[in-house]
């Protein structure tokens, strides 16, 4: 096979990096990713959305996208939240498949080279993380507590529900996303899987920044995780009458 052939049937992505304030973060988390596509894809993207920063996020943005022609930003007059920044980025997506990572650098490029390696084992790659204790114990106990919930509500079995998927564009494409809130993820996961969609988890290790507070424990992020799995149960239990269809592979 030659180089050209080989190259042609490497799969593209779209890669999602959300930022609000993040001006001391933004330069590295969009390195970071950079280096782990390295040749793993014939063709990439990096979609920078500055989410209602009022540092320099949007600045450095900007300078970084005029050097490299893979990178668009977009800028938000106001913050639309990690749900509302990855449905605009379905909306702007190009390519085969989309990964959302943090802005905040806490997903370093050795924690996408697993989950980019896993492409085409399985409709979704699910990373979670397997050093937890990194974070600080109040979210390791909400993390789990979440991921039980949702289990329970929906029975999908799998470890973690926030990691940075990778899905298929189409996919994405074929179900409405109606939450903003930080449950986008989950709301994402449980109709797929419900459409039969098969999945591939990884293990990653991720790098929390020190000191750094989580916004999803704010109490109105809490209030609004919790409106959007009442109404995904809804949707899922009340709504659609329709069988869950089983995995393919």
């Amino acid at each position: 096979m030659s180089e050209a052939t080989d190259v042609s049937a490497r799969p593209t992505i779209s890669v999602i990096i959300p930022a609000l304030n993040e001006a001391a973060n933004i330069a590295d988390a969009v390195r970071e990713a950079t280096a782990a596509l390295g040749a793993r894809f014939s063709d990439y993207e990096i979609l920078l959305f500055n989410d209602g920063s009022s540092d320099r996020t949007g600045e450095i943005m900007d300078d970084l996208a005029r050097a490299d022609p893979h990178l668009r930003v977009f800028h938000h007059d106001r913050p639309r939240n990690l749900g509302g920044v990855y449905k605009h980025g379905i909306e702007e997506a190009r390519f085969e498949y989309v990964i959302m990572v943090p802005g905040d650098n806490e997903n370093p490029g050795s924690a996408l080279q697993a989950p980019f390696d896993a492409l085409g084992q399985a409709d979704m790659v699910l990373p979670y993380s397997t050093n937890l204790h990194a974070r600080p114990w109040i979210r390791r106990v909400g993390s789990v507590g979440y991921t039980a919930l949702v289990n329970a509500l929906f029975g999908g079995g799998v470890r973690y529900y926030n990691g940075t998927v990778i899905h298929r564009l189409e996919n994405l494409r074929a179900i409405t996303v109606r939450t903003s809130s930080f449950a986008y993820q989950t709301e994402i996961l449980v109709k797929l899987l419900r459409r039969g969609a098969s999945f591939v988890e990884v293990g990653i290790q991720i790098e929390p920044r020190q000191g750094a507070r989580s916004h999803a424990l704010r109490v109105k992020n809490l209030v609004a995780v919790l409106e959007a799995l009442t109404d995904l149960w809804v949707d899922v239990h009340l709504r659609d009458r329709s069988p869950r269809q089983p995995r393919y592979t």
